[in-house]
């Protein structure tokens, strides 16, 4: 017998339907259906285990998150910390993370359960914030990228970048984005970042419209540490993979390093990255 987690996109109707359709069929093989208690209404469904996030992957054999890439995202946030892998059903558009198409779920779970799926396991970036008073907490984990970015509208934030101890430079900028490779071919790729293939081991480091001629990325050793000061005389914010996380003031440092909780995603793709991002992103044979 399995337990399956499960994570729905709140504001899908047909991730709903399919969610249902899920239900029903691991209940007919025997297997146990685990939800977010904030799913129970939408859902409608008897029989199934109810869990806060912390727990919800807890002994899972499969996670399945139903929704577009910020459902995905959650899911790994979930998973990681249990060494559970996550399968993404595409019910958004572009659906870089989420390779399963909705008419496949049923038999992408099958083969998943039956061990017959590969499992890629992506970097993420740990981050620890550094108050000026030498507070320090742990902010989080990110599968696609840790901002740190203006937080007054129509200004930039100045930030000094810091790498293994060793100062860099000093960027007056929108912000600083440190991307895993998976998350190379989100926000950072807006920002005119390069784009890392997802089992490669890297930080990608991208200014967001620094006011200065250097403009370049960095693509950075996975075992370094990269620090971000605030400087005088703006504050600024930090977010996690789009999710606010905290304030900054000036003198305080946020640090990355590599997570110890990769994150672990289910394909089932036979075709190589470069293919794919030739499909998700519509770019033509030559």
């Amino acid at each position: 017998m399995a337990t399956i987690a499960l994570i729905v996109h709140d504001m899908r109707d047909d991730a709903e339907l399919q969610a249902r359709a899920l239900a029903k069929w691991l209940s007919a093989r025997g297997d146990k259906l685990a939800i977010l208690e904030s799913n129970v209404d939408e859902l409608h469904l008897e029989d199934v285990i109810v869990r806060d996030p912390h727990d919800l992957a807890a002994d899972a054999s499969l996670v399945v998150s139903l929704g577009g890439d910020g459902s995905m995202l959650r899911a790994v946030e979930l998973a990681a910390p249990h060494r559970v892998p996550v399968m993404g059903v595409n019910f958004g558009q572009l659906g870089y993370l989420t390779e399963i198409e909705p008419s496949g779920v049923i038999e992408a779970v099958e083969a998943a359960l039956d061990g017959c799926a590969m499992i890629e396991e992506r970097m993420r970036v740990a981050v620890q914030v550094v108050r000026a008073n030498g507070e320090t907490f742990e902010a989080g984990h990110a599968l696609n990228e840790a901002l740190v970015e203006r937080d007054e509208s129509g200004r930039t934030v100045r930030l000094g970048l810091v790498i293994d101890d060793e100062a860099f430079l000093t960027y007056n900028a929108d912000g600083i984005i440190v991307a895993s490779p998976t998350g190379s071919t989100a926000y950072s790729l807006s920002a005119r970042g390069p784009i890392v293939a997802p089992l490669h081991q890297a930080f990608v480091v991208t200014a967001v419209s620094p006011h200065q001629l250097f403009d370049r990325s960095l693509v950075l050793d996975p075992d370094s540490v990269i620090e971000i000061d605030v400087l005088p005389n703006r504050g600024a914010s930090l977010s996690l993979d789009g999710r606010a996380v905290c304030r900054l003031h000036p003198g305080d440092r946020v640090l990355c390093s590599k997570s110890a909780q990769p994150g672990r995603i289910v394909s089932m793709r036979e075709e190589d990255f470069l293919t794919v991002l030739k499909t998700k992103f519509g770019l033509a044979d030559r």
